[in-house]
């Protein structure tokens, strides 16, 4: 329910008896005020590029936004089918609502097929499947049945490390957040873990820590219990808070997370560089 949670284009894959779907996952479309913000929109127009099918994807629980027009503006120029996605719908008690929005978007760009589901409830789910795939070139399968993504378990980890960080702290800690697994030790029993969050300012420290400790333990028992269940094993998970002022805006700092990311390791930055 928070805009902007997806950093970086993420691949899935669905193996189906008649198919395999290749899915890509791209930050939402917004303003890059910060060079995080420019690197996420770099990534949306490079998952953009030669792809046989976009999936324009609408909360349609929440009011039109101006982000919403920017992202029409941005499929305008391509050369490939385009889905107008209305998701949440199970949070809409009266469907004829939808019209009004459905109409906005339609003035705006003549969409390939709308269609209306609810990814929590799996409502027009099977349509939406079926016209992907009657859309899809043929051609192999480039994965085998059980691949799911191409991101590593430590990136998956710590996005749900991050996920729980959101979930809990609401709007007090937005998008100031970063977190990299430092350490992933795997044994035949269990999984050691130890991750560490950055964050811009030493009140947003607080904030996540809590009262003697009381929040990162509940942001760490749950985060825990969900890399679990993730791996299949017992983890034990070792949380740790730095401050990394204006972390944001310094691409030393944004190019080592995205290697620590994917490898692993302490991360190697000088503090004081926003460089």
């Amino acid at each position: 329910d928070k805009p902007q949670t997806t950093r970086t284009a993420i691949q899935g894959v669905v193996t189906l008896p008649q198919a395999q779907l290749i899915f890509i996952d791209t930050p939402g479309i917004h303003d890059a005020k910060t060079l995080i913000n420019e690197r996420m929109m770099e990534s949306v127009r490079a998952a953009l590029d030669g792809r046989d099918l976009v999936l324009f994807l609408v909360d349609c629980s929440v009011p039109f936004q101006e982000q919403d027009e920017k992202a029409v503006e941005l499929v305008k120029v391509l050369q490939t089918p385009v889905f107008l996605v209305l998701n949440k719908i199970d949070r809409v008690q009266n469907k004829q609502d939808l019209l009004p929005r459905l109409e906005r978007y339609r003035a705006m760009f003549e969409f390939a097929e709308y269609f209306s589901i609810s990814a929590m409830t799996g409502e027009g789910l099977p349509e939406l499947r079926d016209a992907i795939i009657a859309r899809l070139p043929e051609g192999p399968r480039y994965f085998p049945a059980d691949y799911l993504t191409d991101q590593p378990e430590r990136f998956i980890a710590a996005e749900l490390i991050r996920e729980r960080i959101l979930h809990e702290t609401r709007q007090e800690v937005p998008h100031s957040v970063a977190v990299i697994v430092e350490k992933w030790e795997d044994t035949p029993r269990l999984v050691r873990i130890n991750a560490t969050i950055y964050v811009e300012r030493s009140g947003q420290k607080a904030i996540i820590i809590g009262a003697k400790g009381a929040l990162l333990k509940t942001i760490g028992t749950a985060a825990r219990q969900e890399i679990e269940t993730l791996l299949s094993k017992k983890v034990f998970l070792e949380l740790f808070v730095k401050v990394r002022p204006a972390w944001r805006e310094s691409s030393q700092f944004l190019d080592a997370i995205d290697w620590r990311s994917m490898h692993g390791g302490q991360l190697e930055v000088d503090p004081e560089n926003n460089s």
